[in-house]
């Protein structure tokens, strides 16, 4: 695969890794010393999930960078690997992540999910990947717009909103963790913001959802999940929300990339977790390089020690590296765009149809014997959307399952003529490398 070299910055453009790094390190010392509260804690299966208060975490934080700027306005927000390591072989010292791309319900995904009967069910979409998702130890979902219910009435772009019923397939697919910190949250302001937090809080108080809160002290408290032993912090992020203001008296309802937040963050979530995900929406949507805000970004997200980056928003599949060194030396592994889950864009033209291709993010952490926690494999699965109209037609396959006569028949043709089962699997070769393997 084609390197994609780093943009040149003055010093006064670059981040201060070390200095950050070396506060982080104090700090995290200065805890295992002094020890933290923990808050109650919610059995979930052989799991226990925490939200970590700023009373139970260290008030005293390091000085941070000034905030950074926004990504900048354009389209609607339109901006290789390493080898894996080593197999583990003690499945009670591991954990599997997995994480699936943007669920944007384009009018023809919503349409699908209404039923002959008036009732509406969207588990086809994700029918064909449930054994992979339910099976993962932690399983993550970017819902890229809002859950407002039927309501308010569903939309699609450019102001969307989804029926509840998309929640219930994700959580019977299997999903742990919801993403809501897209550009695309207040798009139906905040009475959708509202309901979308409701529906989540009476209907599956199991999942965790992350991105939107209704009160400063949500927002505040940290995730963590603990899965076979290992704790496991993920915070979530967005560039923006396409020009529309946090509500006056809810600044706090949407999680934005701000740097000032994000050290302040990780610090705390490196007091009560032993490993970090964090998952921005960020970049330049239909490019498939890396810009350079997401590249300044990943290096700040190395600088504060944060392991995994898991990045959305582009809608269509990005490289995945190394940054800041190598797993077991400091390393951060970015993945900068898994594209889009499901979708049904409504553009025309040559290239188009590279949206209807996504991936699975797939990723194992381990305990290792010194007790550390550091990633131990990871890969990528790739998906297809396949369009097709009809009540529960439109699904999603895996690349591996898709075939040149199911290409033929998705109505993806109707507006890119070029796209194919191999252009699906040239484009994987092309963006991921040796990391896709067929």
């Amino acid at each position: 695969m084609k390197q994609i070299k780093k943009d040149e910055r003055t010093d006064s453009q670059k981040f201060p890794n070390g200095m950050i790094r070396m506060a982080v390190l104090l700090l995290m010392s200065f805890l295992m010393l002094t020890g933290c509260g923990k808050s109650d804690r919610v059995p979930a299966g052989n799991d226990l999930v925490t939200m970590y208060t700023p009373s139970e975490m260290s008030e005293t934080l390091p000085t941070v960078p000034e905030p950074s700027q926004e990504e900048p306005a354009g389209t609607e927000q339109s901006d290789l690997s390493e080898p894996a390591g080593t197999q583990v072989t003690a499945p009670d010292n591991t954990v599997r992540i997995l994480m699936a791309g943007d669920i944007l319900l384009h009018e023809r995904v919503s349409d699908s999910g209404a039923m002959p009967d008036g009732t509406y069910n969207y588990d086809h979409l994700f029918a064909n990947l449930k054994q992979e998702i339910s099976s993962a130890d932690l399983a993550l979902v970017n819902q890229e717009v809002i859950l407002g219910g039927r309501e308010i009435g569903l939309s699609g772009y450019p102001s969307f909103n989804g029926a509840y019923e998309v929640g219930d397939a994700l959580a019977e697919a299997g999903f742990d963790v919801v993403l809501h910190a897209t550009n695309h949250a207040l798009d139906r302001g905040k009475k959708g913001l509202l309901n979308c937090i409701s529906y989540w809080k009476t209907n599956h108080p199991e999942m965790g959802v992350l991105g939107i809160q209704e009160s400063e002290e949500e927002q505040e408290s940290i995730y963590v999940k603990e899965v076979n032993g290992i704790r496991i912090a993920i915070l979530n992020y967005t560039y923006g929300t396409n020009g529309i203001p946090l509500p006056s008296d809810m600044p706090f309802a949407v999680n934005l990339l701000n740097k000032t937040q994000v050290a302040a963050d990780v610090i705390k979530a490196r007091s009560v977790a032993e490993f970090i995900i964090v998952c921005p929406h960020w970049g330049t949507e239909y490019i498939y390089g890396i810009s350079d805000y997401q590249r300044e970004w990943a290096e700040y997200f190395a600088s504060l020690g944060v392991n995994l980056v898991l990045g959305t928003h582009p809608h269509v599949i990005e490289p995945v590296e190394w940054v800041g060194g190598e797993n077991g030396n400091g390393g951060t592994l970015v993945y900068y765009s898994i594209g889009n889950f499901i979708n049904a864009t409504n553009e025309n033209g040559s290239g188009v149809g590279g949206r209807m291709l996504g991936a699975l993010a797939e990723v194992t952490i381990r305990r290792n014997s010194d007790g550390s926690v550091s990633i131990a494999d990871y890969g990528v699965l790739p998906t297809v959307t396949h369009i097709k109209t009809g009540a529960g037609q439109i699904t999603t396959y895996k690349l591996q399952d898709y075939t040149e006569t199911l290409a033929g028949e998705n109505e993806i043709l109707k507006q890119d003529a070029g796209f194919s089962y191999q252009y699906c699997v040239k484009l994987c070769r092309e963006v991921f490398g040796e990391l896709y393997m067929k």
